[in-house]
């Protein structure tokens, strides 16, 4: 079992016995993310999958969110909202907007990228260098504005 994995599990059995109701809703969804997964590929996942897992739920809660506030929803929003800030426990800490900024910078100068033709070059760099540590539509925005 990955550690991620392994953690996720050990705070569920500390949010039974908090009796933590919505604390436990969100880690019992993460580890039914994870479980469905890997019955799907026939695998265990190891720490780089679970994380991928835990990213696609976060992109899924923000999308949620968005269409929530747009419809006037405030109540589900609410609820997406406190699923979402458990779920982002289980992300790495996210890099600052300088830190991706001078990424983005760094990956432009090395690769030598002039136009936007370079743009899925650039993305290939980055998404090994940050992927997880930042929003990678963050990043793509950035990388327009720098070769544009």
């Amino acid at each position: 079992m990955s550690k991620l994995k392994q953690l996720i599990t050990d705070d569920m059995k500390l949010a039974m016995k908090a009796q933590d109701k919505s604390a436990l809703k969100a880690i019992r969804m993460i580890l039914g993310a994870i479980k469905q997964k890997e019955i799907d590929e026939r695998i265990n996942l190891d720490d780089t999958q679970v994380l991928a897992v835990i990213q696609k739920m976060v992109k899924q809660r923000k999308d949620s969110i968005s269409q929530f506030s747009d419809a006037g929803r405030s109540d589900l929003v609410e609820v997406e909202e406190a699923e979402l800030s458990i779920i982002n426990n289980y992300m790495p800490k996210q890099l600052s907007e300088a830190e991706i900024e001078a990424a983005v910078v760094k990956a432009i100068a090395d690769s030598g990228a002039d136009s936007m033709k370079d743009m899925g070059k650039l993305m290939g760099i980055l998404k090994g260098q940050l992927d997880g540590k930042a929003d990678m539509g963050q990043v793509s925005q950035l990388i327009k504005s720098k070769l544009s």
